[in-house]
């Protein structure tokens, strides 16, 4: 068995590296370092008495018998995934850990006092959340449960969507308030495709001058008073240093959605984590909409 675990350890270390094309993406994705993978992977081709990579100036890539072995490899995996996912679907116990992907906007403004609530009703299960910029695989078991803005509409997810996020536009409070399209502005460049989008086209000669893919960082920078910034109100409205400058045009919101794998919705932790989030975003509509602003000073349309 210890040989068993041993030789599927090699071949998952074998298949990063064939997928990240490189030892540091590989180390990465498995949370190692660089020199143990460039040690396992010397052993396992030593072993195997065959060169699986070709060691290139640009990073690793497949040699001939290195791609028939991850054709192979990529198969086992998805037997070995569904099966992991089939036995956990039948676990009944109201224990053991859900690993939850979600981006930092979520992890930051949504997710932790309901998953303190959530742990005061149910003490066994634990939660792990994994804020990362890529989406985690839910079909290969990267993550159980994702919390995220959209629906990626895989066939094998299970979709609920448990509320719409409102955005508006916010800048220090101690600053002026003005017209947002003679303002500064901080800018989100590529990321956030849709909010993005909008900005440019409702007010297209708004300078931005800095930018970030971060919605937390945006905030931050706001606060700093580097210019205005589109937030949403679930964060930004609880901010005593922040204060709405202008709504956002067309009443912009984004849907929020809870996804996991079809095989875990049989799982307890997973149904009642699901049930109870459920639950507690819908009652928190008013706050993720942007209906009860925490303010001071009134909001400005």
């Amino acid at each position: 068995m210890n040989a068993q675990a041993q030789d599927w350890d090699d071949l998952r270390l074998f298949l990063a590296v064939a997928r990240a094309g490189s030892l540091s993406g590989a180390a990465r994705s498995l949370g190692v370092t660089h020199s143990t993978v460039f040690r396992r992977i010397g052993a396992f081709e030593a072993r195997l008495r065959v060169r699986l990579f070709d060691r290139l100036p640009g990073g690793y890539a497949l040699t001939q018998a290195g791609e028939e072995m991850r054709d192979s490899v990529i198969r086992i995996e998805e037997e070995i995934t569904a099966l992991a996912l089939k036995v956990t679907g039948q676990d009944q116990r109201p224990t053991g850990t859900i690993r939850i992907t979600t981006t930092d906007l979520l992890a930051v403004g949504v997710l932790p006092r309901h998953v303190a609530a959530f742990r005061a009703e149910w003490p066994e299960i634990e939660i792990e959340v994994v804020v990362a910029d890529r989406v985690l695989d839910l079909t290969r078991r990267e993550a159980d449960v994702a919390l995220r803005i959209g629906n990626p509409g895989q066939e094998t997810l299970i979709g609920r969507r448990v509320g719409r996020l409102a955005f508006a536009a916010y800048t220090a409070a101690d600053r002026p308030l003005g017209d947002p399209a003679e303002g500064d502005w901080i800018g989100y460049g590529s990321a956030h495709g849709p909010l993005s989008r909008n900005l440019a086209r409702w007010w297209p000669d708004a300078r931005q001058v800095y930018r970030t893919n971060s919605i937390i960082a945006a905030h931050a920078g706001a606060k700093a008073g580097i210019g205005l910034a589109a937030l949403p109100c679930v964060i930004a409205d609880c901010d005593p240093s922040l204060i709405r400058a202008a709504a956002l045009p067309e009443d912009f919101m984004l849907d929020l959605w809870l996804l996991i794998h079809e095989d875990l919705r049989q799982t307890a932790r997973i149904r009642l984590f699901l049930d109870f989030m459920a639950t507690a975003l819908t009652a928190d509509a008013d706050l993720l909409e942007g209906r009860c602003p925490c303010k001071t000073r009134p909001a400005q349309a």
